[in-house]
Formats: C-alpha cells, sequence, structure tokens
C-alpha cells in the first residue's frame, strides 16, 4: 500500500493541519485532490458531501506516524491546540501519543526505541 484517501467536508483545514502537526516532506495539489508525502506513503485529503463533520467512530482506523522526535511533535501538536485522546507515553523506551485531527480521527505518533528498531530489523 501506498496512499489512503481521507475524506473530509473540509479538506483544506484538514490538509492544513496535517501539513502543520506532521511536517510532511512534500505537499502539492489544490481543489480536488491534496497531497502530502510522508516518505513513499502519500496522503490524500478530499472532499465528500456524503460524510459526516466528525467521524462517528475514529477507532477503526487510526493513522501510524513514525517520527524521529516524539516530543518535538507532541510540542508542536499542543500549539496547534490538539486535543489528545492519548498524551505521550513511554513504553519500554518507545513513545507513543494519540491525537484527534480536527475531523475526530486518530492520529498516532511513534518513536521507536533504538532497541525496539533493532529488534524489528533482526525479525
Amino acid at each position: 500500500m501506498n496512499s489512503i484517501l481521507l475524506a473530509s467536508t473540509n479538506p483544506q483545514r484538514l490538509r492544513d493541519w496535517y501539513v502543520a502537526a506532521l511536517e510532511p516532506d512534500d505537499v502539492s495539489g489544490e481543489g480536488v485532490y491534496r497531497f502530502l508525502r510522508f516518505g513513499d506513503f502519500f496522503l490524500l485529503i478530499d472532499q465528500r458531501a456524503d460524510i459526516a463533520d466528525k467521524n462517528p467512530e475514529p477507532g477503526r482506523v487510526i493513522f501510524n506516524y513514525s517520527v524521529e522526535d516524539a516530543r518535538a511533535v507532541a510540542k508542536r501538536m499542543d500549539g496547534l491546540g490538539v486535543t489528545w485522546l492519548a498524551e505521550l507515553e513511554d513504553r519500554d523506551g518507545s513513545l507513543f501519543a494519540t491525537a484527534i485531527d480536527p475531523d475526530g480521527n486518530y492520529v498516532q505518533i511513534i518513536q521507536l526505541s533504538p532497541a525496539e528498531r533493532a529488534a524489528m530489523e533482526r525479525r
């Protein structure tokens, strides 16, 4: 998989939030689709009229973002006034936090510990 389409009733607001919160590698597209590139993965944001303003079941899909500095990302998100489902916590040296985007989707930031990264590479 190399992309996901995220539908919104207010795609520009959602795009602006993701750009400010997660600083994608590249941002392109206006009008119908907004493309945000994170490494080799693309988040496409589209407008749809057949959805609610807020996601009624945000736990169905959680967007995971691997970050180099979870504390810095969490601080940047705090500056945006983010609501946290789960604040930044240390889990055996790895850092996790789950924010709620403007449409009510869950967005998890993850900074894996060096030991966990090494273990993943061995698997």
